[in-house]
């Protein structure tokens, strides 16, 4: 049975969002994200009057989104180290599932000159400062001062996304690795510290898969 015309929009939304994480921004065009999510051609204006630029915006968003969602799952543990340990867990399982060929879809949109779409690279911007905001809230109701919870979680997102471009450069999973034990070593003797903090987190460690 052929995909239903109604639901070529999410589709191709979805598609986008695959090939900005293997193919970047230059590689992400209408014919390939055609090709991957199987629309039909005629439903590229009808659903993206704004063309390829407003296809990959909302391509960014859905990642964002999807992103925030599996951080907010962690955070309602209440547990910060596991929140992080899921999050870490998450981009081990796509390196490794991928090859190594998939990176960050939003990553792949701020590197990239933008002049003529500045919307992509406020998206971008809009993501991250989510997951800025859902792990410093949770560091911050474990006490942790709101300014160290704040540049702790800008240590958390910037050291992940680093590590995932040094995985796919590497082809290997070890830099991941060593920037998740790091930051589970820097939490947890950041986490012991903080007043009202009844006890430090288990001892999980934080490069075991686990089902985001």
């Amino acid at each position: 049975m052929s995909p239903r015309r109604s639901d070529s929009r999410e589709r191709m939304v979805r598609s986008a969002a695959v090939l900005l994480r293997e193919q970047g921004t230059g590689g992400t065009s209408i014919d390939r994200v055609l090709a991957h999510s199987g629309a039909p051609r005629g439903s590229v204006y009808h659903h993206f009057p704004g063309g390829r630029t407003q296809l990959i915006d909302e391509a960014v968003r859905f990642a964002g989104d999807y992103i925030a969602g599996r951080i907010d799952t962690a955070v309602a543990t209440d547990d910060p180290v596991g929140a992080v340990d899921a999050v870490f867990a998450l981009w081990r399982r796509w390196l490794l599932e991928s090859g190594f060929r998939s990176g960050c879809p939003i990553v792949a949109v701020a590197v990239e000159p933008h002049d003529d779409a500045p919307r992509l690279v406020d998206s971008a911007a809009e993501a991250f400062a989510r997951w800025r905001a859902a792990l410093t809230g949770l560091l911050v109701r474990h006490g942790v001062p709101q300014d160290r919870a704040a540049r702790l979680a800008v240590l958390v997102v910037a050291a992940l996304e680093g590590a995932v471009v040094m995985c796919r450069a590497e082809r290997g999973i070890e830099p991941l690795d060593a920037v998740a034990e790091e930051t589970r070593d820097l939490l947890a003797r950041t986490l012991g510290a903080a007043p009202g903090t009844p006890s430090g987190p288990d001892e999980r460690h934080l490069t075991q898969e686990q089902n985001p």
